[in-house]
């Protein structure tokens, strides 16, 4: 794809092949998810770097999904220091304490976004959620993944029972000009991915007549009294709501 001439048009063009490549993989997550909601589990979100950005998606937003609750320390956000956040994402331990602090169970689902897949926090989420028997899925690039050189004893899509393929190039940026290569995808796709998922999940469940928890606007009428069942419910389970 010539992203150089017309990245909008390109970028169209890459988002129908991740729909298209990812459509039976949507599906089976979808169906883990409904039974994540059938038995009041949670999902949990992770990731680190800029792609905290699909996390923050994934997270009390309208039209999201209540359940959801994000494996997430402060550290990991460049907001909080650019060149820090990506150092504690090397860093091995983290995870261990995220996870053990979230209770997972088994029946869980774990959703973590990274592009590379290759950093020692994505990939010991992955082995912790394993270990606890929730199911894991992978956002990432495999074209990156691939070329990328690992830096734990795996890589994300190793331990993953699952991966939503970005298809994204190695490096993230396509666009490459005089200054630099520009032109990220990533967020751009985990996103699309999450909300692909989210209308095969409803779409799923209104044919099982199961209802799911989805947030709604706070900036429209009703909004705050709608969430505020699901505050009520989830607090407890996602302590950052």
């Amino acid at each position: 794809m010539d992203f150089l001439h017309d990245f909008g048009a390109a970028m169209r063009e890459h988002l129908r092949l991740v729909e298209d490549r990812n459509a039976a993989a949507l599906d089976v997550v979808a169906g883990r998810i409904l039974d994540v909601v059938r038995a009041d589990r949670l999902v949990h979100a992770a990731a680190a770097g800029h792609s905290l950005a699909a996390v923050l998606e994934t997270f009390y937003r309208a039209g999201g999904l209540a359940c959801v609750r994000p494996l997430f320390h402060p550290g990991l956000l460049p907001l909080h220091g650019a060149e820090a956040s990506t150092q504690l994402e090397r860093v091995p331990g983290l995870a261990a304490t995220l996870v053990a602090q979230a209770q997972v169970q088994p029946g869980d689902v774990g959703i973590i976004f990274s592009n590379s897949g290759v950093n020692a926090f994505p990939v010991e989420i992955a082995d912790e959620l394993k270990r606890r028997g929730a199911f894991v899925v992978a956002v990432s690039s495999r074209p990156h993944m691939d070329k990328a050189p690992a830096r734990s004893f795996a890589k994300l899509g190793d331990l993953a029972d699952l991966v939503l393929d970005t298809g994204i190039p190695a490096g993230d940026a396509v666009v490459s000009t005089p200054s630099g290569t520009t032109g990220a995808l990533s967020t751009l796709c985990s996103a699309f991915l999450w909300n692909l998922l989210l209308v095969r999940l409803t779409t799923l469940a209104a044919a099982n007549d199961v209802t799911v928890p989805l947030w709604q606007s706070a900036n429209l009428p009703g909004g705050d009294a709608a969430n505020e069942r699901y505050l009520g419910r989830y607090r407890t389970q996602v302590p950052m709501l």
